[in-house]
């Protein structure tokens, strides 16, 4: 018992002007106190014993939490590695997609060249031949002649020039599909560059297949003004739509030559079509093959990043996704429609290939 409840006891106990039964109560009174009092303390014991247990468990969850904490700094270091590897990587991807591309127009980049070229030296051997026979009349004093000459001569020279700066262009044009896009909307004649890649395109592959035609039908809107948008960026995604049409068609007149041996003939004569458009405050530009067209399993899949349906060694897959990205970026839009050849008429399959562009003016 308590000490102080046990002097109390005492006192009570030794009182002499206390009652029995005023003694008893009061002794029953401290019995209780003591009691209550036992309770406290066992209730302060746990609650001493629950402090030093969650102070030891708060310690071991601190612990814990700083080994979670390194655990989780150390995934995040590991993840921005990762990240800043796989921004190498893509970047060395989309320019290796970008040196393929390339490498499919060098051919015809080089029959483009040609052409002026052979224009340059057949005008130059012209005009020398010309500047030989205005001096032999200056020796004859026939002026009249010599003036004559004079204007042939400035007209080749005027070819020459027009000639050149075609090369020039081409050159240029060469450059700019290769490097690295400044990121700088530029006023572009979107007929001009859709052309241009149209020759390149269809000369390089004529360059590597020579068994390979193609009709080519061109429809573009004269009325369309320039647009801004970054020329290598659009050239690139034109390019792209018309390997791939090419490409189809390819794929397709195989296929006639084995039906032919067969005995399936099939009438197809490939065709691409390339046009642009103004419609509202947009620029449309279409590319259209008359291929064996795009399964409908897999049309939602094509701008998907390495997704392709040409054979190993033949395709990055990156193509379509980067066009997509590209024209995205610009604010526009690509769309796909395609009709398989399942029995269908030679005219009937393939694929058509929409890009839409803002003009950036009002209507």
């Amino acid at each position: 018992m308590n000490q102080h409840l046990k002097h109390i006891l005492e006192f009570i106990e030794s009182a002499n002007h206390l009652s029995e039964d005023e003694k008893a109560a009061l002794l029953k009174s401290i019995k209780n106190a003591e009691n209550e009092l036992a309770i406290a303390l066992f209730k302060l014991e746990r609650t001493e014993k629950v402090k030093r247990t969650t102070a030891i468990l708060l310690e071991e969850t601190i612990e814990e939490l700083e080994q979670k904490r390194k655990s989780i700094e150390e995934t995040n270091q590991a993840l921005n590695n990762s990240l800043t590897e796989l921004k190498a990587t893509q970047n060395q991807l989309i320019q290796s997609e970008k040196m393929a591309s390339l490498g499919e127009l060098t051919a015809g980049i080089a029959h483009e060249i040609q052409n002026p070229l052979n224009f340059v030296n057949n005008f130059s051997e012209v005009s020398k031949e010309l500047l030989e026979e205005m001096l032999e009349e200056l020796k004859n004093g026939d002026t009249e002649e010599v003036n004559a000459i004079a204007k042939d001569v400035i007209e080749n020279l005027e070819k020459i020039n027009h000639h050149g700066k075609r090369a020039d262009g081409i050159v240029k044009g060469m450059l700019q599909h290769s490097r690295s896009s400044s990121g700088e909307k530029e006023l572009t004649d979107i007929n001009k560059l859709t052309d241009e890649y149209l020759r390149l395109a269809y000369h390089g592959l004529r360059a590597k297949d020579k068994s390979f035609n193609a009709t080519l039908n061109t429809s573009f809107d004269e009325s369309l003004e320039k647009i801004e948008v970054i020329p290598q960026d659009i050239g690139r995604v034109i390019l792209n739509l018309i390997t791939n049409a090419f490409y189809a068609c390819t794929e397709r007149s195989r296929s006639a030559v084995s039906e032919k041996k067969l005995h399936q003939p099939e009438n197809y004569e490939p065709t691409v079509s390339v046009s642009t458009k103004k419609s509202n405050n947009n620029v449309l530009i279409t590319v259209e093959d008359n291929g064996n067209g795009i399964p409908q399993a897999i049309v939602d899949k094509i701008f998907q990043p390495f997704f392709t349906t040409k054979p190993t060694g033949q395709g990055t897959g990156l193509g379509l996704s980067l066009s997509y990205d590209i024209i995205k970026a610009h604010g526009g839009i690509i769309n796909v429609e395609t009709k398989q050849n399942e029995g269908l008429p030679a005219g009937k399959a393939g694929t058509e290939f929409i890009i839409s562009l803002p003009t950036n003016k009002a209507v």
